[in-house]
């Protein structure tokens, strides 16, 4: 496995499989809009010249630098047919972001989003990030779907923190898309480990007990 920087996409061979933060990412949407391309690109970067259907969940593990922190992703990469659709639901609940794929050239899986977010809302976690993301922003001359429609359902959908388009073919946006993920999971991490440590401040001073002195590391 190989640490990369989404900002500087050298691989740096030999590393530790240590990591600061973990987070676990779900890829939603119809069939074939491009969701095993985008993590092809993401992780190998490059792009399988051949379609190849996904068959229930494929897992992506990839271990990326975020403001000097290594966040380990597990990516789970998921089949859009029907029949895999059970399959899938037991592993939202634990999904700390979504990423949800539309392919702009094929305006059905646009419109299709509505039970994509019903699903997200019934099976995953309320605090879930969701990234909407308009795939092969390359085939200008095929577009059904324009940006601004992206736009506006970002707008709309509460549950949707941003939304961009994405080439897999070219690689536009692809890794910015997964640093904007991770680097926003850290924030909220970090925001609600800071709420429980002032709960559990409040919580003792309630109870009339001095909070909890963090021991001195010696030097």
């Amino acid at each position: 496995m190989t640490a990369r920087d989404p900002n500087n996409l050298m691989n740096t061979d030999n590393v530790d499989d240590s990591f600061d933060y973990m987070f676990k990412i779900i890829m939603l949407g119809d069939s074939a809009t491009g969701k095993t391309c985008i993590l092809d690109k993401f992780k190998t970067e490059d792009l399988r010249n051949r379609y190849t259907m996904t068959l229930g969940l494929d897992l992506v593990t990839e271990i990326i630098i975020v403001d000097d922190k290594r966040v380990k992703l597990q990516i789970w990469d998921t089949a859009g047919q029907e029949r895999f659709r059970s399959i899938m639901q037991s592993y939202y609940r634990t999904a700390h972001g979504v990423i949800l794929v539309y392919d702009i050239t094929k305006r059905p899986t646009f419109l299709n989003l509505e039970k994509w977010f019903d699903e997200i809302r019934r099976n995953t976690s309320l605090n879930s990030l969701v990234i909407l993301a308009g795939n092969k922003c390359d085939m200008e001359y095929a577009r059904q779907v324009t940006k601004s429609e992206g736009e506006i359902v970002c707008k709309f959908i509460p549950e949707i923190f941003h939304f961009i388009e994405t080439s897999a073919k070219e690689g536009t946006n692809i890794n910015s898309m997964f640093y904007c993920l991770a680097s926003e999971l850290i924030k909220r991490d970090n925001q609600s480990n800071t709420n429980r440590n002032e709960n559990d401040i409040n919580l003792n001073k309630n109870r009339g007990l001095p909070p909890e002195k963090k021991k001195n590391s010696c030097c």
